[in-house]
């Protein structure tokens, strides 16, 4: 969908604090954290909802993915989803740490780069 961010995003249109990707879902830092590491996890299908996804089962394997790799990252045992909605009509699920997570929310470089390599 050529108006959609998300979309942009994926495509290489707009940079990005890439995360994850693999053949199906795109992960990438929120340009708005709220806490080290906050990870928006998207389909690089466009779809409006996320019960919309035909693999969801895949989809929240890369959130947990995701969510173990800023566990071990940022210090922090609890780490938030959300299925959010209502401000980008791109299906996309919120992974982020609680706020005991270590670590500066807006050093983007920094965050991106301890979640690749804890994924590794």
């Amino acid at each position: 969908m050529e108006s959609c961010i998300f979309c942009k995003i994926v495509a290489g249109g707009i940079p990005s604090y890439k995360v994850y990707e693999d053949e199906h879902f795109f992960a990438f830092l929120d340009i708005h954290p709220q806490t080290p590491g906050h990870t928006q996890v998207i389909p690089k299908q466009h779809y409006q909802w996320v019960w919309d996804v035909p693999n969801a089962g895949e989809y929240f394997e890369v959130v947990k993915k995701i969510a173990l790799a800023q566990r071990k990252t940022f210090g922090t045992d609890w780490v938030l989803s959300k299925i959010i909605g209502d401000e980008v009509a791109h299906a996309h699920i919120w992974v982020f740490p609680s706020n005991e997570a270590k670590g500066d929310k807006n050093d983007f470089e920094q965050n991106a780069e301890k979640i690749r390599q804890a994924l590794q």
